[in-house]
């Protein structure tokens, strides 16, 4: 099996425990309210603009003999750059208040998703970063084009009120792509290691983030 294969396989357990969230069914069935789904773009809003900057610190730690994972990074930083300012438009879109999400502060699960980030690029092994990066683009993948097309009609909102969540159900299949192919190339069997124990807390630090919108917590 390709490294990438063997993510997949070890991190089953996780990605279903995050799939199985009854938020998530309850989304994909459309039984949710436009308060939830602006809990989630606020959400959403306050990780995704530190893609960028968690990005450049991972490439930042890379030495020399990874040049090339470097370069890998730098593809990633020019394709997230900007994403966040969609979510916003998102929000005023859906009838909510994209300015004060902008000046608020995240709630207490993603800012400790983003702070695991942080610690993970710039205290431990940076290419562990990638770990967040299978989790972010796989869950995407599975759920945002459906879920654009789903809670549009359940709603009742305007199609430039899910622009996050239509383009990064088609983006990242091809990021998705990309990803594979540069996991495959890691041979050390230390970042190897760390990829899949990251992968494996992002699951449970991001389904964190998910839960917290289905009970109602602001913050």
């Amino acid at each position: 099996m390709t490294f990438h294969q063997q993510l997949e396989a070890a991190t089953v357990a996780e990605r279903n425990a995050l799939m199985d969230l009854p938020i998530v069914a309850s989304a994909l069935a459309g039984r949710v309210d436009r308060g939830q789904y602006l809990r989630f773009l606020g959400r959403a809003f306050h990780h995704v603009k530190h893609t960028p900057s968690l990005l450049m610190a991972c490439g930042a730690r890379l030495g020399a003999e990874r040049e090339w994972l470097r370069r890998a990074v730098v593809h990633y930083v020019e394709e997230e750059v900007g994403h966040h300012e969609w979510i916003l438009s998102d929000i005023d879109a859906a009838g909510g208040d994209a300015e004060a999400v902008r000046g608020g502060e995240p709630d207490f699960d993603t800012r400790l998703m983003v702070s695991y980030a942080y610690d993970t690029t710039n205290r431990a092994n940076p290419v562990g970063l990638f770990g967040m990066i299978y989790v972010l683009e796989g869950t995407s993948v599975a759920l945002a084009s459906t879920l654009a097309v789903t809670l549009a009609a359940a709603l009742d909102l305007p199609a430039r009120a899910f622009t996050y969540l239509s383009s990064h159900g088609s983006l990242d299949r091809s990021h998705m792509r990309f990803f594979a192919e540069t996991v495959d190339r890691l041979e050390d069997e230390r970042d190897r290691a760390c990829v899949e124990g990251c992968a494996r807390d992002f699951f449970r630090l991001y389904g964190n983030v998910l839960r917290g919108i289905g009970d109602g917590v602001q913050a």
